[in-house]
């Protein structure tokens, strides 16, 4: 059975291309469209498609990201970026790792991509050097310009409007519509979805571990994983334990 992932923020870019997949790789049993990176590696960890087709600027985990940690989770798994920065996208296409798609995405040019994918999948040829291009690729990124990351936020705390320094947040947890921010002195609300307040921090400093939970990488005590693959989160400042999806781990292996 042969499976695809689709990761794009996008609605509209994101049924365009689940569509377009569908008609140039009818063999396809299922397309999985997700809208963010958190999505996308809990659908590669679930499913081990065939391929997932990765947009590399999303808010939260980015496609490259995404496609580190599908390394690990489903080696099997053929990558194709999506991006509309095609600086990022050339080493990847001319060293052969990996295929891109530039948007907009063209009909043709798909079709081009599917061929290759099923001669690669033909030939058992996965790439061995998808590790290496992704640091490279991740460095370029890094460089590129970029809005600085929120170093304070206002949020509710009762009938108070406070100001809150990004570093003393513990962690961001989702609640509806709205996100609760976590300090040592309680809990805060801000108005936002959790998922635009993803692109908004810097990445070096907090990830995400839950769907629903970002953590700052400064506030943890330890992690420890069980025997289903999960994490058990511990912190400095407060006293509860949060949950690390098995997704996630894969982005503390090495920490």
């Amino acid at each position: 059975m042969s499976k695809a992932v689709i990761a794009e923020d996008e609605a509209l870019l994101r049924g365009e291309l689940s569509r377009m997949l569908a008609e140039a790789w009818p063999e396809l049993t299922e397309i999985c469209e997700c809208e963010n990176g958190a999505e996308a590696l809990e659908a590669i960890t679930d499913q081990c498609p065939a391929v997932a087709f990765l947009d590399i600027r999303m808010p939260g985990l980015s496609g490259l990201e995404v496609a580190a940690a599908a390394i690990e989770v489903s080696p099997r798994t053929q990558v194709v970026f999506t991006t509309a920065y095609d600086q990022y996208a050339i080493a990847a296409f001319e060293r052969g790792a990996v295929d891109y798609l530039l948007k907009p995405i063209s009909a043709e040019r798909l079709a081009m991509t599917v061929q290759r994918l099923k001669n690669r999948t033909a030939s058992g040829a996965i790439s061995g050097d998808l590790a290496l291009l992704l640091r490279e690729l991740a460095q370029g990124q890094t460089a590129a310009a970029k809005a600085p990351p929120l170093t304070w936020i206002t949020a509710s705390c009762g009938r108070e409007t406070r100001l809150i320094m990004v570093d003393d947040i513990a962690y961001f947890r989702a609640d509806n519509k709205y996100t609760v921010a976590m300090t040592a002195e309680g809990e805060a609300l801000l108005r936002k979805p959790i998922r635009e307040l993803l692109g908004a921090l810097d990445p070096a400093r907090f990830k995400q571990i839950h769907r629903s939970t970002i953590v700052n990488l400064g506030a943890i005590a330890s992690i420890v994983r069980d025997d289903s693959g999960k994490g058990t989160m511990r912190l400095k400042n407060r006293p509860e334990t949060l949950v690390v999806s098995q997704s996630f781990m894969t982005l503390f292996r090495h920490m």
